[in-house]
């Protein structure tokens, strides 16, 4: 056996061109394979795990997989507006254990802004349970004197190159059009979170009464003639929030989930919408869900010339080694040692 396994030795060496085109091939369609599987199931993790420990997510009535859209992944607009007077009714609910308000509807060089309060920092959570971490600085204060402060996440900091202590400008609407831009009232950037894999990540974070005071002097969507107020005057204002996009709710204990939605759909004061996150994510990824078919199709045609790729190699070695086959079985070699 010794003398044919140096045999096969120098054969696989004079053929050595094409037995590194073949393990190349195979090795490549694997990690082909392998890193088209793994992007699917990321694709699909992030997706679903785009928040998590927030219990409802409640907004103005209109579809569930609307509200996810605006709420969660900051795509679209909300069909309108929720009163803070709402959100506070919620938050006195002997059920509820916390409400994070939000409001969308500016933008900062293409990145939606997010008005919400300290809370968001403390309660909101994404993956499996994870609290954000701030990669740099700290969160904004929430206070009158931190009003003009900003938390970057880390797609904003990275592909704009923003650090700590520089000062960004908001744009009105979220598309930022040029000449749209609260320039008068600069904000300064305090923190950058550490990257979540979630739509959190291409957001910029400001508190909710920054919104108020960048859009003291505007109305219908462009300012107003011949008003002006300036960043420091605006703190004179009544800045509390009159209006949030959504608000993410927090229950004392999820068994009280459905009669919260209930109370929350049955509420007088104005038509609301309370949604499970986990049920509405479920049904959106229905909707979007074709990427994921998608990577399977490719992942599986992927295999398929692979395969057909190998045996085509494997064929044509054999031609060209016909004749060294035929020599091998005229000196007495077997089948099992061919």
């Amino acid at each position: 056996m010794t003398p044919l396994v140096g045999l096969a030795a120098r054969s696989a060496w004079a053929r050595r061109g094409t037995l590194v085109l073949v393990a190349l091939s195979i090795a490549l369609s694997t990690a082909l394979l392998l890193t088209l599987e793994r992007l699917r199931e990321d694709v699909r993790a992030s997706f679903s795990q785009a928040v998590s420990g927030t219990d409802l997510v409640v907004g103005a009535r209109t579809g569930p997989v609307q509200l996810m859209l605006y709420a969660v992944f900051r795509l679209g607009g909300a069909t309108n507006d929720i009163s803070m007077a709402s959100v506070d009714a919620i938050a006195r609910h002997p059920a509820v254990a916390w409400v994070v308000p939000i409001a969308l509807g500016d933008s900062h060089r293409g990145f939606p802004v997010v008005g919400t309060s300290t809370g968001y920092f403390e309660h909101f959570r994404y993956g499996d349970g994870q609290a954000l971490a701030l990669a740099q600085g700290r969160a904004f204060s929430g206070t009158l004197d931190g009003l003009y402060e900003a938390v970057l996440g880390a797609e904003v900091a990275s592909r704009l190159g923003y650090r700590v202590g520089q000062r960004i400008v908001l744009a009105h609407g979220a598309g930022g059009e040029l000449g749209a831009e609260h320039a008068d009232k600069p904000f300064t950037v305090v923190g950058i979170l550490a990257p979540t894999g979630t739509p959190v990540d291409r957001s910029v974070h400001v508190g909710l009464p920054a919104i108020e005071a960048i859009h003291l002097d505007w109305a219908g969507g462009a300012p107003m003639p011949g008003v002006t107020i300036a960043a420091d005057q605006a703190r004179k204002f009544d800045l509390a929030p009159k209006r949030a996009t959504a608000a993410f709710v927090g229950l004392k204990n999820r068994v009280a989930v459905f009669r919260v939605q209930r109370w929350v759909a049955d509420y007088e004061a104005e038509p609301l919408l309370a949604v499970l996150p986990g049920v509405a994510l479920d049904e959106l990824w229905e909707v979007v869900g074709v990427g994921e078919r998608s990577l399977l199709a490719v992942s599986a045609l992927v295999a398929v010339v692979s395969l057909a790729g190998l045996v085509a190699v494997v064929l044509a070695g054999l031609a060209e080694r016909r004749r060294e086959l035929a020599v091998l079985r005229a000196v007495g070699a077997g089948p099992r040692h061919v």
